[in-house]
């Protein structure tokens, strides 16, 4: 089933064009219009059934994501968002945003299924205890698929996480993959949070992970209010990404893996 057929099939809607869209390095995304008015996103996907609950989750906390029209196998069809915006004209914003969608909850650290970012396994299975959570479902997970130097250090890692994290912090609804690219922006406002990949974690998760390719203004973390100790965290939390982009992508991601586990063991 291709895009068109899709759209068809799930909507009763005749596409009139397809037009394939610049996406991610694991999915297809593209654009279709309509016979009778207006357009649609399609996303092709194997995780896009999770995908569709992810941002069914995010737009209940108020937090602004596309709206799910429907969504089977592999295909997901949500609403086209405007945008188009440089995320440096929305840091303001995206505080709103975050702190409607970093509300705490009562859940158990985790996601009630796992997830993916292509071949490597997303582990969400539940745990009340953040820094065992963090070790095993999001550092020792690894150490199968690295250089064995790398996972003695990771490993080592891992066994010392008590000493930098909190033990039971705020469980927030987390969008997992939160860099520039899944930031929607319309002039200075977040127009959508885009290809999540939720669990429920420390807020400063996603805040770590907007360090990684994109640089935020003091005022915006001023903003947050984080917690003391944030910045010395953050090297942990993009730890994890880092490895997630290592074995997707190869060794250009080697020295940032290493640059954030030493400015952890010092």
């Amino acid at each position: 089933m291709d895009a068109a057929e899709a759209a068809l099939c799930l909507l009763g809607r005749t596409a009139i064009t397809v037009r394939p869209l610049a996406g991610g390095d694991l999915s297809r995304l593209f654009r279709l219009t309509f016979r009778d008015g207006g357009a649609l996103i399609a996303k092709q996907a194997p995780t896009a059934a999770a995908e569709a609950r992810m941002l069914e989750a995010i737009r209940a906390t108020g937090a602004p994501a596309p709206e799910v029209r429907s969504t089977e196998g592999e295909w997901l069809l949500m609403e086209e968002v405007e945008a188009g915006g440089p995320l440096t004209a929305a840091w303001p914003d995206l505080v709103h945003v975050l702190t409607r969608l970093h509300v705490p909850t009562r859940a158990d650290y985790g996601w009630p299924t796992d997830h993916a970012f292509g071949a490597v396994r997303i582990d969400n299975r539940a745990s009340a205890d953040w820094p065992a959570f963090w070790g095993e479902r999001r550092l020792r997970c690894h150490l199968p698929h690295v250089p064995v130097e790398l996972a003695r250090r990771i490993e080592r890692l891992a066994d010392r996480l008590p000493e930098f994290l909190p033990r039971h912090p705020a469980a927030a609804l987390l969008h997992g993959d939160l860099w520039g690219g899944n930031i929607l922006v319309s002039e200075s406002r977040v127009a959508a949070l885009i290809d999540p990949a939720c669990y429920h974690g420390h807020r400063e998760v996603d805040i770590a992970m907007l360090t990684l390719f994109d640089r935020p203004p003091r005022s915006f973390f001023d903003a947050l209010s984080l917690e003391a100790g944030w910045e010395q965290r953050l090297p942990i939390y993009r730890l994890w990404p880092l490895i997630v982009h290592l074995r997707l992508f190869g060794d250009s991601y080697a020295q940032a893996v290493e640059t954030a586990l030493a400015s952890v063991e010092r």
